[in-house]
């Protein structure tokens, strides 16, 4: 497979544990195109670097990085700048590619486009973060649903945290989707902890057939 789109249903729903999880599992490279609030400490982009044990090589520069923790286009012009799908080009690389994106699928990136739209620009299937809130469950099928109206591939939803079989089972049933997994909330997030969650979810394989019943 070419990559994955790694997108959340909302903001702190654990996308870059996510990520820095499949990259390894599928020896992937990670970017993400566009970081915001880096004025308040270590970027997503440095946070995996960290937490992959092939080391930071793996991991693409942003094309867009901005002081604060807001909606792109809000970070952008801040800084007196702007945010173009143009440049939003995805790295060379001979390998897989986890893209992480800013938010939800819908989270403007200017005053024209969203990140759905970089998705569907980037021509990669996405697989859904969510986690379990009040509300959650109305996110998640937001989400498949804007996802699918666009025809883009939906690979499955992973769940990060803690366990409500009630739920996924509603957000399996009602969004048609296949479920790959949970990753659970780490005693202490470090690259042997994201090793062994890829290795004991055995995502490579799953992935792989998920990509394979969508695409």
């Amino acid at each position: 497979m070419k990559g994955v789109v790694i997108a959340g249903i909302g903001t702190d729903v654990g996308k870059t544990v996510v990520s820095a999880v499949v990259c390894e599992a599928l020896s992937a490279d990670y970017w993400k195109p566009v970081q915001s609030g880096i004025a308040d400490g270590p970027g997503d982009s440095q946070t995996v670097a960290a937490l992959l044990q092939c080391g930071p090589e793996r991991v693409h520069p942003p094309a867009y990085a901005f002081k604060a923790p807001l909606s792109p286009h809000a970070a952008a012009a801040l800084e007196g700048s702007s945010v173009t799908l143009e440049r939003l080009v995805a790295p060379n690389t001979n390998s897989p590619l986890v893209v992480e994106l800013a938010g939800g699928v819908l989270v403007p990136l200017n005053d024209e486009h969203t990140n759905i739209d970089l998705v569907a620009r980037l021509g990669l299937p996405v697989l859904v973060v969510s986690r379990h809130y009040l509300g959650s469950i109305n996110h998640t099928l937001l989400t498949l649903e804007a996802l699918r109206a666009r025809e883009i591939a939906v690979m499955g939803v992973i769940f990060n945290g803690e366990e409500l079989p009630d739920t996924e089972r509603v957000i399996a049933r009602l969004g048609q989707v296949p479920v790959l997994g949970r990753i659970p909330t780490f005693p202490e997030l470090t690259a042997a902890a994201v090793r062994a969650a890829a290795e004991r979810l055995d995502l490579a394989r799953v992935i792989h057939e998920a990509s394979l019943h969508e695409l």
